[in-house]
């Protein structure tokens, strides 16, 4: 009778392990559900994330994170190595030196050769000058987003080269209110006179996220990061960067504070 209760009572005990091991496994189980869809909704919840396209990785980042009127630009990818400002294209060749040039080319067989004495030319009446103008190019606010930047600066240097103005880079978006700021006084009467007489301005979007653009901006205005739009960039006539508003700050945008600017550079 007592062996039978003992075994009563063993059997009794196994029963309920029994039944505890799979309750504690189903508790694990649901614990660890729980943790993953934490972990879930933790990332979905990051401001930043990182995302490659292309073999080259963008760092997207919410607006919430830029203080108004900037723009981020990722930096350069340390395996293309920096980028060489543009230069200007050499002169061409006056037509003296390629008229000598081609006096020494050999002549064609069986050409004749011309008279010795031919007789002199009446000389030509000077040509009527024409009447000069004060007319000013139009301004035309706003950055081209579909516009060749390289092609664009390129061209300036040129111009820059045979004149001895100066150019100025403006970086900037549609969408800031800044650069709309500014491009109202540039296309005021005594602004867009300092800058015809002076300058080649060069408008370049940034707010695109234009890699050839970013690449243009890190050119002249060293590493990446927040830019405060808009960023405005004075070379000289040989490319030479002669100051730089991310590293100085931006003049008041106003008649006063970019004329100062304007004459201060040119």
């Amino acid at each position: 009778m007592s062996s039978r209760a003992h075994r009563s009572a063993r059997h009794g005990r196994r029963s309920r392990r029994g039944v505890r091991t799979p309750v504690i496994a189903a508790a694990v189980a649901t614990v660890a559900a729980l943790g993953a869809a934490w972990a879930g909704t933790q990332a979905l919840q990051s401001p930043g994330t990182t995302t490659a396209s292309s073999g080259a990785s963008a760092e997207v980042r919410s607006e919430g994170e830029l203080a108004p009127g900037t723009v981020f630009v990722p930096p350069a990818d340390p395996s293309s190595g920096p980028a060489a400002p543009s230069a200007a294209a050499p002169a061409p060749a006056s037509p003296a030196a390629a008229g000598s040039s081609a006096g020494t080319s050999p002549s064609p067989a069986g050409s004749k050769p011309a008279a010795a004495a031919a007789a002199p030319a009446a000389p030509a009446k000077p040509a009527a000058s024409a009447p000069k103008t004060t007319a000013k190019a139009a301004f035309t606010p706003g950055y081209d987003s579909a516009a060749d930047g390289r092609q664009a600066l390129d061209a300036a240097l040129r111009a820059a080269a045979a004149d001895g103005k100066q150019v100025l880079l403006d970086f900037g978006a549609n969408w800031c209110g800044n650069c709309k700021a500014a491009d109202k006084v540039f296309g005021q009467s005594p602004t867009n006179a300092l800058l015809s007489d002076s300058y080649h301005l060069v408008k370049i979007d940034i707010g695109g996220q234009n890699s050839a653009n970013f690449s243009i901006l890190r050119t002249y205005s060293s590493g990446g990061g927040s830019y405060k739009m808009p960023v405005l960039i004075v070379l000289g006539p040989s490319g030479t960067v002669r100051t730089d508003t991310h590293q100085t700050g931006n003049p008041a945008l106003t008649a006063d504070g970019l004329g100062s600017f304007l004459r201060q550079w040119s």
